[in-house]
């Protein structure tokens, strides 16, 4: 069941994109909380701009008297600086709690979401099956969805402070700019607001500017990312595999193929560097152009008008409000491509989780079993196989009959030579993998205790390993003593409430004779393994035969392995058989 890769920006509707993180966010717990924030921060950045406003009218009067050597009026307005300084402090450290809290309740409500979706029943294991989408979610749920939260929280904020301040001071610039006339060519011109209007063709031409140099950075943003997630799988893996590596003498392999991966990393940082050195030419020449621009446009009403000289300092802090509210998108030109670039991944993984939720429920559609196999489970006392067919890349498989069911306390063999499918019909029992067709009907989940090749063995105590998925609680403890000591692993009695690192601490056929102890307490009505039996020490193997033949003899046996010779530990054998070529 394989996905379409996930889409490079360009190929992406933002919009849609959008649509789809601000469903996440109507969906989350704290929806409340955010819009209680939003609301919070639009008021206080609301009163800060109307206290700028105010600090921006002090300047005519202060300077005023300080041209006039007014000593008593010059004392007055810093007591007056003094009110509006203090009331703009509060308001500032008020501004940055809310907008960390925005951050922290954005990132929890995002993160939230993802895993909740990423977690649902089979769908991260389906997801790890489709492609690209599926590598590193840790990634996307962890890394990419904090960055967006941060970086979303605050470009929200900045664009709502830039544009209050620029409703805020146009009127100012508008009413300072009156009264000025422009002699041209003989001819007495009066532009009413031409501060104004010189304010915004300067902040439209540093925007023009900025947006045509910045927009490779989307592009190369999502490429980085993506790269960086596959140095920090890499990395990951070679120490998981760290003991394996050493013991093969691959360290030298490993170290070419690692600095492969980071040299493909490095490319992308330097077409960064050089975008990223290109937008720096036109936001940095815009900075400096603007430390004089706001005096030069404000000169005119000063020499020729009727500003005095404080009046001429409110002009140029009006002028300078107005053009840094409408240059906010010339500053922010990289932070923006990094945000898309962000967005796109948590979107399109977001969509992609809800994608495979959509594909389960198609499977349950009548018509459904003639293009995929379909799993469905239910109240039912068997599993029912019907035209049971397995898509291989390569080719395809089917059990030797057509009609299987699988009853209480059945005991069942299913073999198949190498490569026929055995892992994939696993899986399809367990509902996940649907490449074929055919249908298969099976018990409620609760019932079944699947048991793949390999032993999961997460970091908890012994006493929540030998419990998972339930709670510890669940298990009176003279039951878990007892499974520990059928398997021979008794001497881990003592250490049931410690925490470690058991997969790491317990060799293989301790870690496959746990998941059986497992199995000897959960119960479950049915039981499904995959190759697992053979992997036990001779010893673990005659226990396990014979719990199955005693303690367990009530649960139904599914066991899926290689051809071997007849045993008595079951009563019913079915076959994996290649079907002819698929055409490549």
């Amino acid at each position: 069941m394989d996905q379409d890769a996930p889409p490079r920006i360009g190929e992406e509707n933002f919009m849609s994109l959008l649509r789809v993180v601000f469903a996440a966010m109507r969906a989350a717990p704290q929806r409340l909380t955010l819009a209680a924030l939003g609301v919070a921060l639009f008021g206080v950045i609301a009163v800060t701009a109307w206290g700028q406003i105010r600090l921006n009218a002090w300047n005519q009067p202060f300077y005023d008297a300080l041209a006039q050597k007014d000593l008593p009026g010059a004392l007055s307005q810093l007591r007056i600086y003094a009110i509006i300084a203090g009331g703009l402090l509060i308001l500032n450290v008020s501004q940055t709690w809310l907008g960390q809290m925005m951050k922290l309740r954005l990132r929890e409500a995002l993160t939230g979401d993802l895993i909740d979706r990423w977690l649902a029943p089979k769908r991260a294991a389906l997801l790890a099956q489709s492609g690209e989408i599926g590598i590193n979610p840790d990634q996307r749920i962890h890394a990419d969805a904090q960055h967006l939260a941060d970086v979303s929280a605050d470009l929200g904020v900045g664009l709502v402070q830039a544009s209050l301040l620029l409703v805020s001071f146009v009127g100012v610039l508008w009413m300072l700019s009156s009264g000025v006339v422009f002699d041209v060519a003989g001819l007495h011109v009066d532009v009413p607001g031409y501060m104004v209007w010189c304010a915004l063709i300067y902040a439209l031409i540093g925007s023009l500017a900025s947006w045509r140099v910045g927009r490779p950075l989307m592009a190369l943003g999502a490429e980085r990312y993506a790269r960086e997630s596959e140095v920090r799988f890499a990395l990951v893996d070679i120490g998981a595999n760290s003991e394996s590596i050493a013991l093969m003498g691959g360290e030298a392999y490993e170290a070419r193929r690692l600095t492969r991966t980071f040299a493909e990393l490095v490319a992308i940082l330097r077409r960064l560097v050089s975008a990223t050195t290109n937008l720096t030419w036109v936001t940095a020449g815009y900075g400096w152009v603007a430390i004089v621009a706001p005096v030069i446009v404000a000169a005119p009403a000063y020499f020729f008008g009727q500003l005095s000289f404080g009046g001429l300092l409110m002009a140029a802090g009006a002028f300078t409000q107005v053009q840094q509210s409408l240059r906010w998108f010339v500053d922010n030109a990289g932070v923006i491509a990094d945000w898309r670039a962000t967005l796109l991944r948590v979107a399109v993984f977001r969509r992609a989780l809800l994608d495979q939720a959509d594909f389960l429920a198609r499977l349950h559609e009548p018509d459904a079993a003639a293009t995929h196999l379909v799993r469905l489970a239910g109240e039912r006392d068997s599993f029912l196989l019907e035209n049971v067919v397995l898509a291989l890349p390569s080719r395809q498989t089917r059990l030797n009959e057509s009609r299987i069911e699988i009853g209480p306390a059945a005991r069942v063999h299913i073999a198949g030579e190498h490569g026929c499918g055995k892992t994939l019909l696993f899986r399809a029992l367990a509902g996940l993998w649907s490449a074929g067709e055919g249908r298969i009907l099976a018990p409620a989940e609760t019932r079944i205790a699947f048991v793949p090749k390999r032993a999961f063995i997460p970091d908890l105590s012994l006493r929540e390993i030998l419990a998972y998925p339930d709670a510890p609680a669940a298990y009176v403890e003279a039951d878990i003593l007892a499974a520990l000591r059928r398997f021979n692993l008794d001497y881990l009695a003592g250490a049931l409430d410690r925490d470690a690192s058991w997969s790491r601490e317990l060799a293989d056929p301790e870690r496959q004779a746990l998941v059986f102890a497992r199995l000897l307490l959960r119960r479950p009505d049915f039981i499904v393994i995959d190759e697992a039996i053979d992997a036990l020490s001779p010893e673990t193997k005659a226990v396990a035969r014979d719990v199955f033949s005693g303690e367990l003899k009530s649960s139904a046996l599914i066991y899926i392995s290689g051809p071997r010779d007849p045993d008595p530990l079951f009563a019913q054998y079915y076959h994996l058989i290649s079907a002819a070529q698929v055409a490549a």
